[in-house]
């Protein structure tokens, strides 16, 4: 409770500096203010405007994607929420006017976003690139802090049992892609749908990023997880919701903390982004400045994730290794990844990544020792960092093509 509140307290305090920074940069900032064009003026405004930008309180960000492209016409995007759960929803952007069942029907295809700390929105590029030629949903999980405590726990077995539900609800021939740290979970719930010769189980899955065995090329990342004891992480980054928040009371990984961590990894990179900010505002450059305040704006918002399921995967996925080693059980039932016959993997690493290294993601072709080799495909991303392989140009030109073609393919 001391860390949250203390947190709670430093982020109020900031929040009212910055929005003061804001005001006084709009200020200086003003055509007809004299003190604007005197000495430093126009550099203390635009460092005022940086300070603001990073201290300013941030929610759950949108997707904002009204529109897609087919065929050259622009086609209308409607954002709607197919089931809704406490810890996750699953959305559906829906398509005017393009038939989601029977012919000319596009494929479906369930996006599994992480919960590592970050919302959805992360995504919104991955959804954006498929939308002119998939009928897409993708999950939303929520920020733990907002869930009562009425609703009870949340751990990695309730995670996998969310996936199978979502795949259930969309039926035979589903196609799903998970990002990053869904990987493990969702190849899980897949080897469990195989296995009960599930009709919806995946026509094909696609992880990206993911790390399936951490074993493999351990980065940064692998290494803080297996470096402290599990007791250590208990003790040391699980705090609890305060009052102010509806899941008052409730144990969390806090997502501020998981931001100072990814923040801390790279800190030099971040503090030249930065830099390359101000330059940019103090020369006019305001669209080179806002492109950076675009991607600060969704990285620095943050969700809380449940105690139990951070701390499960700390121990199943990162410690224990139990999947690769064939020891891990959902609900008290072996998860064989072996049992996967009937869905096509498709593995993408990026060449850069530096969360999940090089062969973690791959590891998943290798355990699903009775899918046919037809069924399986591996794609390195050359020049590809962790976040490029989802989002950005590599992303849009040359991974999502791969994606897209397995399907068809599939």
């Amino acid at each position: 409770m001391v860390l949250y509140t203390a947190y709670e307290f430093q982020k109020a305090w900031l929040s009212g500096l910055g929005a003061m920074a804001g005001a006084t940069s709009r200020w200086l900032d003003n055509p007809a203010n004299p003190f604007g064009y005197i000495g430093g003026g126009p550099a203390l405004a635009s460092a005022l405007d940086v300070f603001a930008h990073a201290a300013a309180p941030r929610g759950k960000p949108r997707f904002n994607l009204p529109f897609t492209e087919i065929d050259g016409k622009q086609v209308a995007v409607r954002e709607n929420v197919a089931i809704a759960k406490p810890f996750g929803d699953l959305l559906h952007f829906a398509r005017d006017g393009v038939p989601e069942t029977g012919k000319g029907a596009d494929p479906k295809l369930l996006i599994v976003a992480p919960m590592s700390g970050h919302y959805a929105t992360l995504l919104r590029g991955t959804v954006e690139r498929m939308l002119h030629s998939h009928d897409v949903y993708i999950t939303d999980w929520a920020d733990a802090r907002t869930v009562s405590m009425d609703d009870g726990r949340f751990d990695l077995d309730d995670y996998i049992d969310y996936v199978i539900e979502f795949i259930q609800f969309l039926g035979p021939d589903t196609h799903v892609i998970a990002v990053c740290q869904p990987s493990v979970p969702v190849l899980a719930a897949t080897a469990i749908m195989n296995a009960r010769n599930d009709k919806c189980a995946p026509a094909t899955l696609t992880m990206m990023g993911g790390p399936i065995d951490t074993r493999q090329s351990p980065t940064v990342v692998n290494a803080l997880a297996v470096k402290r004891p599990h007791a250590w992480f208990q003790q040391n980054v699980i705090a609890t919701v305060p009052q102010s928040y509806r899941g008052a009371g409730r144990r969390v990984y806090p997502g501020f903390l998981q931001l100072t961590g990814f923040m801390s990894m790279n800190l030099g990179n971040h503090m030249m982004s930065h830099w390359e900010m101000f330059k940019h505002l103090d020369q006019g450059d305001d669209d080179s400045a806002d492109a950076i305040k675009d991607f600060y704006e969704e990285y620095r918002s943050v969700c809380d994730m449940t105690a139990e399921f951070y701390l499960q995967t700390i121990d199943v996925v990162f410690q224990n290794h139990l999947l690769p080693r064939g020891l891990y059980t959902h609900r008290g039932e072996k998860v064989d990844v072996g049992a996967i016959t009937r869905t096509a993997i498709l593995a993408i690493e990026g060449e850069r990544d530096d969360i999940s290294g090089i062969g973690q993601t791959k590891a998943a072709l290798d355990l699903s020792t009775n899918l046919a080799e037809d069924k399986k495909k591996y794609h390195l991303a050359e020049g590809a960092g962790h976040y490029g392989i989802f989002n950005g140009s590599r992303w849009r030109e040359s991974i999502a093509p791969v994606v897209e073609d397995w399907i068809r393919a599939n």
